[in-house]
């Protein structure tokens, strides 16, 4: 069974930083894919933020670009997210997004963490 455990979230003040942090943990994990961060706000839909591929490749959302800032320990297997800058519209559930082979499975699957939330007030 594969544990998903994120930290970090809290309440801010427009202009601050926070650091989310995600491990995942667990018996028959093969191999890691791509592992990101999800956001959803209330009443939206769960939108990307940040991905960041095994080789390091990045993708940013436009609305977080040169804010925001992921990295990944493939050792540990364990993704940060560093937000900065942060806006009363950033406010959200961020959830971690590990895409894991996991045994005894020939090919990869995309899990989820619980969720932390993030509220940046002004």
């Amino acid at each position: 069974q594969v544990q998903i455990v994120e930290s970090g979230g809290g309440l801010v003040y427009t202009g601050g930083s926070l650091t989310l942090s995600c491990v995942v943990s667990g018996r028959g994990i093969l191999r890691t894919g791509d592992m990101a961060w999800y956001r959803q706000a209330a009443g939206d839909l769960r939108r990307l933020v940040a991905r960041i591929s095994n080789a390091g490749e990045i993708d940013n959302a436009d609305s977080v670009e040169g804010r925001f800032a992921i990295s990944r320990d493939n050792a540990r297997i364990s993704v940060n997210l560093t937000l900065n800058s942060l806006k009363p519209e950033d406010t959200a559930v961020y959830y971690c997004n590990p895409v894991l082979q996991i045994y005894p499975a020939t090919s990869y699957s995309q899990y989820w963490g619980q969720g932390t939330q993030v509220t940046v007030s002004s």
